[in-house]
């Protein structure tokens, strides 16, 4: 599935019926309210990127998405039957890969692949032969034998995913699918995941931007359980605007002070903000609009310390639209 990987690494967005459509989502533990009336579409065969701050609503969307907890209010719809938590039927399709690591400790890595092959009513012969590809392609064929305790952290979390994948699901729910692995394995799992796109549809959380952006077709970020953005990894980071980022750090934390002077300079395509003490700016003209901004902050007695330009990325929309402050 070489062009499957190459269309995931470019944004490349199959033109594919929605196979999970989320509408009015709602769940409430006591006077909290952990997901508010979230509505999205996932695209059958496409990689989506679910992304969001710690406490935003991600897992308990992820739970109600793949009928592992019932909404408050609200519906999933699994090609366009209605999925009810707890029917036996329904996450037949569904694969679930949990940040916590769930293995059996006792067992080795080919006895619970094909165990778990087993519980989704797999042939035992089609069962271990699932277990033994998943163990070559997860780097785990030396392990095979060996114990689930026995296995160094990063290799659990490759079973883990593994165990998600023996029957072949649908849909694949992976939440931090990389947490804890090194940069080897990290590789491994992402080539992985491309593989899937055209076959499998994939819903991956994490916290990783730069590794959203490598593997998505499109991202959606949640906060305080409502969707703020769901499109493909370019149009998001066009909304900081058009052209490379500008950053410019300044003595005595006087960002937020200069925007009022700048606004004579704004125009289309022209975005501003200020954390801290930093300013920044997009534009498609950045060079010839830096010289006046440098000259408007040596007007009004502005220091400058430190003058960066880059290429935009999904964090600084992330930050952008989700803030800085820390989140439990």
């Amino acid at each position: 599935m070489i062009t499957s990987a190459v269309n995931a690494v470019t944004g490349w967005i199959m033109e594919a019926d929605v196979v999970l459509r989320a509408r009015e989502l709602t769940k409430r533990y006591g006077e909290l309210t952990a997901v508010d009336g979230l509505s999205l579409e996932v695209r059958r065969g496409e990689i989506l990127g679910f992304l969001g701050p710690n406490g935003a609503g991600k897992t308990t969307t992820i739970r109600m998405l793949c009928g592992l907890l019932r909404p408050d209010g609200g519906s999933v719809e699994i090609d366009g039957q209605q999925l009810r938590a707890g029917r036996a039927h329904g996450p037949c399709s569904i694969g679930v890969s949990p940040q916590e690591i769930v293995v059996w400790d006792t067992l080795t890595c080919q006895e619970q692949l094909e165990l778990m092959g087993r519980l989704y009513d797999l042939p035992h012969a089609r069962a271990r032969e699932r277990a033994s590809t998943l163990l070559e392609a997860f780097g785990l064929q030396d392990k095979r034998e060996k114990l689930a305790r026995t296995l160094s952290g990063g290799m659990q979390r490759r079973l883990n995913i593994a165990l998600a994948l023996v029957h072949q699901p649908g849909i694949l729910f992976l939440d931090e699918p990389q947490a804890g692995l090194d940069p080897q394995s990290r590789l491994l799992v992402r080539e992985y995941i491309r593989s899937l796109a055209g076959n499998t549809t994939v819903v991956v959380t994490t916290h990783d931007m730069e590794e959203a952006e490598k593997i998505s077709h499109r991202v959606c970020i949640v906060d305080h359980g409502r969707l703020l953005v769901l499109d493909t990894v370019e149009a998001v980071k066009d909304q900081l605007g058009e052209g490379d980022l500008f950053e410019i750090s300044l003595a005595g934390g006087v960002a937020a002070e200069l925007l009022p002077h700048l606004e004579g300079l704004g125009r289309e395509g022209v975005s501003f903000s200020a954390i801290g003490s930093t300013l920044g700016f997009t534009s498609p003209t950045g060079p010839e609009l830096l010289a006046q901004i440098l000259r408007v902050i040596e007007d009004q007695g502005a220091r400058v310390e430190q003058l960066r330009m880059r290429q935009r990325n999904l964090e600084d929309v992330f930050i952008r639209l989700t803030g800085r402050g820390l989140r439990e």
